[in-house]
């Protein structure tokens, strides 16, 4: 495994071929981002001639080096970083929720939260949010459905999360402005 400032990369030999798997840093939520193959110094000529085989591209296994990209301390290190952040951003939906109900303010941070978490992975990540806000699975789905309706959030067909809209970034940025002015 080598790491540079901005990822790391599994790196495995295929008979003639040495290739290289590319995760940038942080949480691993998926296969490599990029995926290079070269020809291994000790590559016999008529092999490397003949180019990239496609039982070189069955043989690659992917599964492995995902195993190791997760172990790794750059992945390690940014979702314990990660875990800390969502914990507090839940917490404070949680906190909007008991004092203000389903306001403006509790589906931002609800959104935010519930964003981060399906953008790295994060297995189930409606019960998680329940659990940080003291709610049930049931009513984080019926918040998320309203944030969606009433302009917070926008659907990823087939998959878990969505894209913050505009509305959601202005009300993160007065809440950000709000919170260094009162501190």
């Amino acid at each position: 495994m080598e790491a540079d400032g901005s990822g790391f990369e599994i790196t495995q030999k295929q008979g003639a071929w040495v290739v290289h798997m590319w995760w940038p840093v942080g949480p691993i939520s998926g296969g490599p981002q990029r995926i290079t193959i070269e020809p291994a110094e000790d590559a016999p000529a008529r092999e490397v001639a003949r180019g990239i085989s496609t039982t070189v591209l069955r043989r690659l296994d992917v599964v492995a080096a995902l195993e190791l990209a997760k172990q790794a301390p750059e992945a390690q290190r940014t979702l314990e970083e990660l875990s800390g952040k969502v914990n507090e951003m839940g917490e404070a939906a949680g906190l909007a929720l008991e004092g203000e109900g389903v306001s403006e303010r509790y589906l931002t941070l609800l959104v935010a939260t519930y964003t981060v978490m399906a953008d790295f992975g994060a297995p189930a990540p409606i019960p998680w949010l329940a659990r940080l806000i003291g709610r049930r699975p049931e009513t984080v789905k019926d918040h998320l459905k309203r944030a969606r309706r009433d302009g917070f959030l926008t659907t990823v067909a087939g998959k878990a999360g969505g894209e913050l809209t505009d509305k959601v970034k202005a009300i993160l940025e007065e809440m950000t402005e709000a919170g260094s002015q009162g501190g």
